[in-house]
């Protein structure tokens, strides 16, 4: 799989905004991308040292359009956690 399959999007809210201070970054990741494949993908496309990749399963949630139910799509995110003075420069000035 390529880097650029596994890492879909960086998410940035409010709550992940704050973690900031702490060196770790979130993303939108691949339904299928394991954690060792998360680290190698973000060490390559941002040239970094990765310390700790943390995942998670978001569900997906029912959304209504007037009478019309539906879900949205389940999706998977990584925290990753960068080590000392590194940074992703994406997500500077947010």
């Amino acid at each position: 799989m390529h880097i650029y399959e596994i890492l879909r999007r960086p998410i940035v809210t409010e709550k992940n905004t704050a973690i900031l201070e702490q060196n770790k970054y979130t993303f939108e990741v691949a339904k299928d991308a394991n954690k060792p494949q998360i680290k190698e993908a973000v060490e390559k496309a941002f040239k970094v040292k990765v310390v700790s990749v943390n995942v998670m399963s978001v569900p997906g949630k029912m959304r209504r359009a007037g009478r019309r139910r539906g879900m949205t799509s389940p999706w998977k995110k990584a925290v990753v956690t960068l080590e000392e003075g590194n940074k992703i420069e994406l997500f500077e000035g947010v």
